[in-house]
């Protein structure tokens, strides 16, 4: 058997947003009926990730939870925020003449930041489902994470779960 259903978050404008997915994936699995299997949770956006972890309960002065803001911190060390041009090869001047085809501003091109960090991190995680929930341990959330620091926007969230 397999079931679908999608998710629309909204992201923050100027910063990374977390976007604590636990909730809707337990009850995926639940309206599914499936008992044995795996859930898919999957975002279809180029510069969005989807990880587990704990949740660490104290924030930082930035307002993200600081195992959030230590992974922000992490990343930034090895691709920093694209706060100004030149900081990386993209956007080129075709992926800029390509993006205002298709209105999009110049403050959007400049996420490179976003997708590198998408790419290394992933799109999407599969999860255990056992006894009729998601196997995340004792601890364990799901996150998706926008990286794309240019503007507020819609977010989907793939929920797939497969099994009998």
């Amino acid at each position: 058997m397999v079931y679908t259903k999608t998710v629309m978050l909204d992201s923050d404008d100027r910063k990374i947003t977390f976007h604590n997915v636990t909730d809707e994936v337990k009850l995926a699995v639940k309206e599914s009926g499936i008992k044995a299997g795996i859930i898919n949770i999957y975002t279809p956006h180029t510069t969005c990730s989807v990880g587990t972890q704990e949740l660490a309960f104290d924030l930082s002065v930035s307002g993200l939870e600081t195992l959030q803001q230590d992974f922000v911190e992490a990343l930034e060390k090895i691709m920093p925020d694209c706060k100004r041009e030149g900081i990386y090869l993209h956007p080129g001047p075709k992926a800029i003449a390509f993006a205002a085809e298709h209105d999009e501003d110049l403050r959007g091109c400049h996420n490179t930041d976003a997708h590198l960090r998408s790419q290394l991190i992933g799109r999407s995680e599969t999860v255990a489902v056992l006894d009729g929930a998601p196997d995340l341990g004792s601890f364990g959330n799901v996150f998706l994470i926008d990286f794309d620091m240019t503007r507020a926007r819609k977010r989907k969230l793939r929920l797939t779960v497969i099994g009998e």
